[in-house]
C-alpha cells in the first residue's frame, strides 16, 4: 500500500475482478461481510486461546463464503461447517463456521468446492444458513484461522469492526 493509498485510506482488495497479485501476497481478505473481532474475543476457548490457530474472528452479516485468496481446498469438514484452504503463498487458513456447528452434521450448510480444487479469491466456496445456526442454538462466530502461523514471522490484523467481504483483514509476513 502506497503512501497516497494510506492517506485515502484505501481499502484493499482481494475479488478476482483485477486483483494485483503483488499486493495481495500473503493477504487473508474477509470470506464474507460481517464485523471482523480478535482472536480472543471467539467465543469458544479452542479457538481464542490460539490452540487450532491465529487469526481473527468474524461475525457474518451474509450467507456466502468466498475464498480470501487464490490457493486451493485443502480440506471440508464432512459435517459442512468448516472448509480449510491453502493459498498461493503457503498459507494454510481455517474458516470454522459458526461455534460447535459440527453439531449440526451438515445442517444448513452447502459445500459448493471440492477437495483438491484450485479456487480464485472471491469465488464462492460455502454457504449456510444463520438462521438454522441460531435456531441449534450456536453462536454464528465464524473463526479464521492460520494454522501454520508458526511458518510465518507476523499477522497484521488490519481492521476490527465491520468489513465487506473481499476486502483485506489480514496481513502476514514472511
Amino acid at each position: 500500500m502506497g503512501l497516497f493509498d494510506k492517506l485515502l485510506h484505501k481499502k484493499e482488495t482481494c475479488s478476482k475482478e483485477g486483483i494485483d497479485t503483488q499486493a495481495a501476497s500473503l493477504t487473508v481478505c474477509a470470506p464474507f461481510s460481517g464485523k471482523v473481532i480478535p482472536v480472543h474475543d471467539i467465543p469458544d476457548p479452542v479457538f481464542s486461546e490460539g490452540i487450532v490457530g491465529l487469526g481473527f474472528g468474524i461475525e457474518p452479516e451474509e450467507e456466502t463464503v468466498y475464498a480470501p485468496f487464490d490457493g486451493v481446498i485443502s480440506q471440508i469438514a464432512e459435517t459442512k461447517h468448516a472448509i480449510g484452504v491453502t493459498s498461493t503463498d503457503g498459507m494454510e487458513l481455517l474458516i470454522h463456521v459458526g461455534i460447535d456447528t459440527v453439531d449440526m452434521n451438515g445442517k444448513g450448510f452447502d459445500v459448493l468446492a471440492t477437495e483438491g480444487q484450485k479456487i480464485k479469491a472471491g469465488q464462492p466456496l460455502l454457504t449456510f444458513s444463520l438462521s438454522e445456526i441460531q435456531a441449534a442454538g450456536h453462536p454464528t462466530t465464524t473463526a479464521v484461522l492460520l494454522t501454520n502461523h508458526e511458518s510465518f514471522s507476523a499477522l497484521n490484523l488490519m481492521v476490527i469492526g465491520q468489513i465487506q467481504h473481499g476486502l483485506a483483514v489480514l496481513k502476514v509476513s514472511k
